[in-house]
């Protein structure tokens, strides 16, 4: 082969290489971001949101209006109220959790290059000393995405758009494990989920714990760990008091329970992140939100 060709070949493979490497990490100072409050919901599952009884958002719901609706429209201190109510054991919660916060503030970003999906999540380390449930991991985070299919019914069969409407909180249900008297077999599910017809969340997961491996799996009929091929990557740090979480995935996903994300669509986005070595239901977690692929939506993935 001729030397002057093999150079500019070479020459050719490190400069994609350098392209790939830049692409696969966004510069996260110019991509706009959005300040979402998580906050611990003790035992608001399904089936307690959509009771019309304790909670009036339930007539709203079943309109098809979003909860960020009307939580995001209140005063901030009225979300911190709740929460801290909750983590005393004064509403929905029958375990204090004495040490923990309410809620956490968080700043969460995303960009795709046209093959991955990025999403960037910051938030200061809130104070601790409460009962350290999972000794291995002093942090998780988790992502669910949805697809716009995911539905409920509520006492009367009235079918709610809950995919859309609340986020992850069409997986949770009070007789989950960690629910009071609840079985503790049972996982996080969706109500007649299955991957067949679309009834899921895509699940993604990074943990703190040393040698600890990302999930990449679902929740149909059940929480499945597995099967996901997407997850190109999921890295985390704490820098002072200052953690961040980033999740590289393949936009077409490949595996079971990979959603295919593509440019133009939107889809539902809600996160959990266990902070201070908590587990189960003892989560900080957010409402619902639009997740746009090179499309306006509440969290925007632009290239």
């Amino acid at each position: 082969m001729n030397k002057t060709l093999m150079t500019a070949s070479a020459l050719g493979l490190v400069l994609a290489g350098m392209a790939g490497s830049v692409l696969a990490s966004p510069d996260w100072s110019k991509v706009p971001s959005r300040n979402v409050t998580v906050f611990h919901p003790g035992t608001s599952g399904l089936e307690w949101i959509l009771n019309g009884v304790e909670h009036g958002g339930a007539k709203g719901l079943k309109k098809g209006e979003r909860c960020t609706g009307c939580h995001e429209d209140e005063k901030k201190h009225t979300i911190d109220i709740a929460a801290d109510k909750i983590i005393k054991g004064e509403k929905l919660e029958p375990k204090p959790l004495n040490g923990h916060v309410g809620t956490i503030p968080v700043t969460v970003q995303a960009a795709n290059d046209g093959t991955n999906l990025y999403l960037h999540f910051t938030w200061k380390e809130p104070k601790s000393g409460g009962e350290k449930m999972d000794k291995d991991n002093p942090v998780k985070l988790a992502v669910m995405l949805e697809d716009n299919k995911v539905v409920a019914k509520d006492a009367k069969g009235k079918e709610v758009q809950i995919g859309m409407a609340g986020g992850c909180w069409g997986t949770c249900h009070t007789d989950a494990r960690t629910m009071p008297g609840a079985d503790d077999k049972k996982t996080k599910y969706v109500a007649g989920g299955s991957l067949a017809n679309g009834q899921f969340y895509d699940l993604m997961q990074w943990k703190s714990g040393k040698g600890a491996k990302p999930v990449d799996g679902y929740v149909a009929d059940k929480r499945v760990m597995e099967g996901g091929k997407a997850l190109v990557s999921a890295e985390g740090k704490k820098d002072g008091d200052t953690w961040s979480v980033t999740f590289t995935r393949k936009l077409a996903g490949g595996g079971e329970g990979d959603i295919a994300l593509v440019s133009g669509k939107t889809y539902n986005m809600g996160f959990a992140i266990h902070n201070d070595h908590t587990a189960g239901r003892f989560h900080h977690v957010s409402f619902g939100y639009s997740l746009g692929i090179d499309t306006k939506a509440d969290i925007t993935a632009a290239k």
